[in-house]
């Protein structure tokens, strides 16, 4: 996959066959979009070509609004070219852009700058100042320019309409099972390893605390969970469980987000870690004592262990 850091670098192509968005998650439904964008190019001898945009949107016109992304773009980039996308062309999105009439995006964009032969968009798309800009205006305007534009509808979807704020409900709410199952993938975060107080490791639980770079991504709701772990340079999954929130049993004034490694004693500061999100275990709580709080974990452990076995 070839990527782009700006529409400066991209040459047109003679059979572009194109789809736009910000695809946040790449979820099941935007999997849908690519896959028929994919058939098509195929059929027709072009090349797949995803236009994204960075930052999201929201970002910019709400600057306001504390928006979390289910991935970021280095995640996205991962997925896309996992699932086969030729080009990828990531466009800064600033006010500036935003001010695009939905004719001048059309024209500047589609057609000068991508050449593009084939358009497939997902339902409801809509582009240009004030999202003014639809699926009949894409039509008229392939006529005029020699394009063709396809609508994946609604319920070619899904029974029910996955969206982002779909997934971004379910995990907030700690349903993980729900948000994986639209994702078509376990949920992940990753960060790097810092340094904490090594009370995991006095009570028999050492944990990994991990600080997430990327201020926009979304982390699921407070609690235990039963976890996949990725290392990096190691070519196997590790099981555990994570656990995030505020650790009322301890002090209660400082989020934090540990993992514990089953069966695992190696130095992992300054390293990368990627942790999957299989099940909530249960939600945050307070306990009476260091030693009520162990024999919790004990519990949890078991759980974890139980759940991580069923999703082998």
């Amino acid at each position: 996959m070839k990527i782009y850091h700006g529409l400066e670098d991209f040459t047109p192509l003679r059979n572009a066959v194109v789809t736009i968005g910000t695809f946040d998650g790449v979820h099941l439904g935007h999997r849908k979009i690519v896959k028929r964008l994919a058939s098509v190019a195929q059929r027709i001898s072009g090349k797949t070509v995803l236009l994204t945009f960075w930052p999201h949107p929201r970002l910019v016109l709400n600057p306001d609004y504390d928006l979390k992304l289910l991935t970021t773009m280095e995640e996205k980039t991962a997925l896309l070219e996992k699932y086969g996308i030729d080009h990828l062309v990531r466009i800064r999105f600033t006010e500036e852009f935003a001010d695009l009439s939905s004719e001048e995006y059309i024209r500047n964009i589609l057609v000068e700058k991508i050449g593009t032969k084939k358009l497939v968009i997902g339902h409801d798309h809509r582009f240009g100042k004030n999202r003014s800009g639809n699926f009949e205006d894409l039509v008229t305007s392939g006529k005029l320019y020699g394009f063709e534009v396809e609508e994946i509808p609604k319920q070619e979807i899904d029974d029910i309409t996955i969206s982002s704020t779909r997934i971004r409900q379910a995990l907030n709410e700690g349903n993980i099972h729900i948000g994986n199952e639209y994702l078509g993938r376990p949920y992940s975060i990753t960060g790097n390893v810092i340094k904490g107080d090594e009370l995991g490791r006095k009570i028999g639980f050492p944990t990994a605390n991990i600080r997430v770079n990327s201020p926009h991504k979304l982390i699921p709701r407070d609690g235990s969970y039963a976890v996949h772990v990725s290392l990096p340079g190691e070519n196997q999954l590790f099981s555990g469980m994570m656990n995030m929130g505020y650790r009322p049993t301890v002090d209660g004034r400082r989020h934090s987000l540990e993992v514990h490694i089953f069966n695992f004693d190696k130095i992992l500061y300054g390293k990368n870690l990627t942790i999957s999100f299989l099940k909530l275990i249960r939600c945050e709580e307070k306990f009476d004592s260091l030693e009520d709080l162990k024999i919790q974990l004990q519990k949890d452990k078991l759980l974890a262990q139980q759940i991580l076995k069923s999703h082998k």
